[in-house]
C-alpha cells in the first residue's frame, strides 16, 4: 500500500477496468456486478466518527445512533472535533453511544483538534502514512483505516486482505487459501486493487451460491 498521494485522485473507474479486465478470472465478476461508482466522502473527521459508531452493530442500528449523535449538533451540518470533544459522556451515552465508543470519539476528536492529526493534510500523505496515523488512535484499527482510504479518500490501490468478505471472495473466485496467496494474486490488479476489492464484495451478492 504505497500509492503516491499526489496521483491518488487522478484516476477513473474506467481506468481501473481496463487493467482488471486483463485478468480472465475477474471478467465474470465485472460482468455480474456491472458499472460502479466510487466517490470520496468528507469531512474526514465525521466519516471516522461514523466508522467508530458503526463498529460491531447492525447497519440499521448504526444509522440510528449516527443520526442521534448528529442531532446533538443542530447548528452544524457535521460535528467538528471541538464540538465532539466538549460533549459530555453522559450526553453521548443518552444518544446510544456505548461507554467504549464514547472514549473512542473523544480520543479521535482530541487527535484532530490538539494532537497528531491537527492540521494534517491527508491528501499529501501516502496510504501507509495515513494508516500509521489513524491506527495510533484508540478505537481505530487497520480495517477502519483501509475503509477510510477506499471510500473517503478514494485511494485506488487498497487491498483489505484482513476483511472477511475479501477472504471469502478470494477463496471462492480465485482459489486462494492463504493470505500470502491472496496478496500475490492481487498483485495482478495494481494499481487498482480498491476497485477489484469492491467487485469482489459485490459479486458475492450478485452471484449467490
Amino acid at each position: 500500500m504505497s500509492a503516491s498521494a499526489s496521483g491518488a485522485a487522478r484516476w477513473t473507474v474506467s481506468d481501473a477496468l481496463r487493467v482488471l479486465r486483463r485478468d480472465p478470472a475477474m471478467r465474470p465478476l465485472i460482468k455480474a456486478v456491472g458499472p460502479i461508482e466510487l466517490r470520496g466522502h468528507r469531512p474526514y473527521f465525521w466519516v471516522l466518527c461514523c466508522a467508530i459508531l458503526a463498529q460491531q452493530v447492525s447497519g440499521a442500528a448504526a444509522r440510528t445512533i449516527i443520526g442521534r449523535v448528529r442531532a446533538l449538533y443542530p447548528q452544524r451540518r457535521f460535528p467538528d472535533p471541538r464540538s465532539v470533544r466538549s460533549t459530555s459522556a453522559k450526553k453521548l451515552r443518552a444518544a446510544g453511544v456505548s461507554r467504549q465508543k464514547t472514549r473512542y470519539l473523544h480520543a479521535l476528536a482530541e487527535a484532530f483538534e490538539l494532537g497528531d492529526l491537527s492540521g494534517v493534510r491527508f491528501s499529501r500523505l501516502s496510504d501507509d502514512e495515513i494508516v500509521e496515523q489513524l491506527t495510533a488512535i484508540v478505537g481505530i484499527g487497520r480495517w477502519t483505516a483501509e475503509m477510510f482510504l477506499m471510500f473517503s479518500m478514494r485511494r485506488p490501490d487498497i487491498f483489505p486482505v484482513g476483511d472477511l468478505g475479501i477472504r471469502k471472495g478470494m477463496e471462492r473466485y480465485f482459489n486462494c487459501g492463504s493470505v500470502e496467496e491472496m496478496m500475490a494474486r492481487a498483485e495482478r490488479w495494481r494499481p487498482y486493487r480498491t476497485v477489484a476489492s469492491i467487485y469482489i464484495w459485490r459479486a458475492q451478492a450478485a452471484m449467490p451460491v
